[in-house]
């Protein structure tokens, strides 16, 4: 019997292990992203329709239906807890990392507008969302799904779940570089969609490949932000929500742009100059 129970337990032990890869999550929510972005793309459907919306929908669904799935596969009852309470606890985030979350976006951007104006630009603008809510009140539906919901459920899986995985074989450096190339490419079946915001940057255009590049320093500073307070899931989710909202709130000239992209990557370069490689953090203790 004993011998019986050890050969059932083998194999279960090797399909956890095998899960747990942060390579099996990826394949997993490319095929999820990849099955309904193909099919939008597939029946030329634009995001300004019905179909096209609820495909994209689905789709960006991706990270948090196999971050959730993957929890439940490889890890235990407490593991499982962990991860909820890593979601909705606001007293895991430490009062400062508050004023981080908040401001970071907003001084960066404006540093961009204000060298763009030294050199003789414009700046930026409002952005249409703000401009467009004067007039039509419930025009800002879209912008604020777009600010919280898909902060959501994104981070649900790329720092609620797979994040951990990177760094528990990684550096937060390497485990930062992998995610930030990962969810750039997840991002590529958009600039396919008619009328995404993606596709309206066109295909092999400079500002194509400035959004791939612009996602790497991102992902440094989510992992900053995750690794010091707590990995709190809740503290990416309200920073990518302040990523997204100034995005909507303000449109920053071409040029300001392309400098807030190049600030992105001077803060990460600062970042790892500062802080500890291993865990972004000041702590000298590996990452746990």
């Amino acid at each position: 019997l004993q011998g019986v129970r050890l050969s059932c337990l083998i194999p279960t032990s090797i399909v956890t292990v095998t899960l747990a890869s942060p390579w099996v999550y990826f394949l997993a929510t490319f095929l999820w992203s990849g099955v309904f972005g193909g099919l939008a793309i597939l029946m030329e459907l634009s995001m300004e329709t019905a179909e096209g919306l609820v495909l994209v929908l689905l789709a960006a669904l991706g990270p948090m239906v196999t971050g959730i799935a993957f929890t439940y596969l490889t890890r235990d009852r407490e593991g499982r807890r962990d991860y909820w309470r890593r979601v909705i606890s606001f007293n895991r985030i430490p009062i400062r990392w508050y004023l981080v979350i908040l401001l970071f976006v907003p001084i960066l951007n404006g540093l961009a507008v204000l060298l763009d104006m030294l050199i003789g630009g414009k700046g930026g603008t409002w952005g249409e969302s703000p401009l467009n809510f004067l007039t039509s009140p419930a025009s800002i539906i879209p912008s604020i799904l777009f600010a919280t919901l898909f902060p959501f459920i994104e981070e649900l899986g790329w720092r609620g779940y797979v994040l951990d995985r990177l760094q528990e074989k990684h550096n937060a450096l390497i485990s930062s570089l992998i995610l930030g190339i990962v969810w750039s490419l997840w991002h590529l079946p958009m600039f396919f969609i008619r009328d995404s915001y993606q596709a309206s940057l066109g295909i092999g255009t400079p500002a194509f490949w400035l959004f791939f590049a612009g996602i790497i320093p991102l992902t440094f500073i989510f992992t900053w932000i995750y690794n010091n307070t707590n990995r709190s899931t809740l503290a990416v989710i309200l920073f990518h929500a302040m990523v997204n909202f100034t995005g909507e709130l303000f449109t920053l000239s071409e040029r300001a742009d392309n400098l807030s992209i190049l600030l992105w990557f001077v803060a990460g370069v600062i970042l790892v100059i500062v802080w500890s490689t291993k865990t972004f953090t000041h702590r000298k203790e590996a990452y746990s």
